[in-house]
C-alpha cells in the first residue's frame, strides 16, 4: 500500500472513529482496522457493518499490532487508554486522538506515553452530530471539514505529516494550532453553545407546563436545541477538561445576558434593535463564508 498504514486501532467505534475508518478504507489508506470499545454489542455492529475488520475489548492485547492508534473515546477515558497501551506500542506507532479539547490531552500524552511523544499527534476533527454508536459511522463525514492538529514540542514532522495525510485522504482540510489557542477558540464556538443548549432544554423540561411547551415547539426550537441531543458523558468530560476557558466564556455570556435583560426591562427599542442587528450581521457573514467553504 502506497503511503498508507497497515493496521489502524480505533478506540471508540462511533460516529467519529468509525467514519475515519470507513473513509480511510475507501481511500485505500489502511489494510486492517481493529475496533476497541467497552460495549460488545456496538463492536459487533461495527464488524457487521464493515466499519472494522476485527474487534476487541482489550486494548493492551491489540496495541502492539498498531501502526496508528486513534483515540476516539470520551476525553475522560483517554488517560486510562494510554496507560493500557503504553507498554505494548511499537516504537514507530503513531498515537493520535479526536478529542474536542487539546491542552488536557497533551498533558495526558506526557504523563502516560513519555517514551512515545515523538509519535503523539493531538488532533480535533471539526465534524459531528447528535448521533452516536457504530451505526452512525458514515463515508464522507470529513469532506471539506477542518481538522486541527496541535503537535507536541516533541512530535516529529514525519508523525504530524502522516496524521495530516490520512485526514486529507478523508477529505479534510488541515489546520495547526497551539493546544491553548485551540481550547480558547473552541470554548467560544463549540463548548459554550453546547452548555447553553443543555441548560435551556433542561429549563424547559423543568417547567410545570413543559409538555404543553414541547407540544408547540417547532423549527426554531429544533434548530436552536439540536446539540442538546449530544452524548452526555462526552460533553461532561469536555466541560471539565476545558473548565478554565469555559468559565471565562460563561462570564462573558452572563454579562451579555444581563445587558439584554436590562434592555428588555427598559423596553429599549433602539438598544434591542442594535443588539439583534449586530448579531444578525455577524451570523449572516459567518454563514456565507461557511457555505463558500462547501460545508453544510
Amino acid at each position: 500500500m502506497q503511503q498508507g498504514i497497515t493496521t489502524l486501532v480505533v478506540v471508540g467505534v462511533g460516529l467519529i472513529g468509525g467514519s475515519f475508518a470507513l473513509s480511510l478504507k475507501r481511500a485505500g489508506k489502511v489494510q486492517h482496522v481493529i475496533g476497541v470499545g467497552r460495549t460488545l454489542e456496538n463492536l459487533t455492529r461495527a464488524l457487521e457493518l464493515g466499519v472494522v475488520d476485527e474487534i476487541s475489548q482489550d486494548l493492551a492485547a491489540v496495541a502492539g499490532r498498531a501502526d496508528m492508534v486513534l483515540l476516539a473515546c470520551p476525553v475522560g477515558q483517554m488517560g486510562r487508554m494510554m496507560q493500557a497501551m503504553a507498554a505494548h506500542l511499537q516504537p514507530h506507532a503513531i498515537v493520535t486522538d479526536a478529542g474536542s479539547t487539546k491542552g488536557d490531552v497533551a498533558q495526558l500524552f506526557a504523563q502516560y506515553l513519555p517514551q512515545q511523544l515523538a509519535c503523539c499527534v493531538p488532533a480535533h476533527p471539526i465534524a459531528g452530530s447528535d448521533l452516536s454508536g457504530a451505526a452512525a459511522a458514515q463515508y464522507g463525514l470529513y469532506e471539506k471539514r477542518k481538522v486541527v492538529l496541535t503537535p507536541l514540542p516533541q512530535t516529529t514532522i514525519a508523525a504530524c505529516d502522516k496524521v495530516a495525510e490520512l485526514w486529507q485522504a478523508c477529505g479534510a482540510v488541515i489546520h495547526r494550532m497551539r493546544p491553548e489557542e485551540h481550547d480558547s477558540v473552541f470554548a467560544t464556538v463549540s463548548h459554550l453553545p453546547h452548555l447553553l443548549a443543555f441548560a435551556y432544554v433542561g429549563m424547559v423540561a423543568g417547567k410545570e407546563d413543559a409538555s404543553r411547551c414541547f407540544d408547540f415547539a417547532a423549527t426554531g426550537f429544533r434548530d436552536f436545541t439540536r446539540i442538546a441531543g449530544s452524548h452526555p458523558e462526552m460533553w461532561k468530560d469536555i466541560t471539565l477538561a476545558n473548565r478554565s476557558a469555559l468559565l471565562d466564556e460563561l462570564e462573558r455570556y452572563r454579562l451579555a445576558l444581563a445587558a439584554l435583560t436590562e434592555q428588555v426591562k427598559a423596553a429599549d427599542e433602539a438598544g434591542l434593535a442594535a443588539t439583534f442587528e449586530t448579531a444578525r450581521a455577524a451570523r449572516v457573514g459567518w454563514y456565507q463564508r461557511f457555505l463558500r467553504e462547501g460545508q453544510t
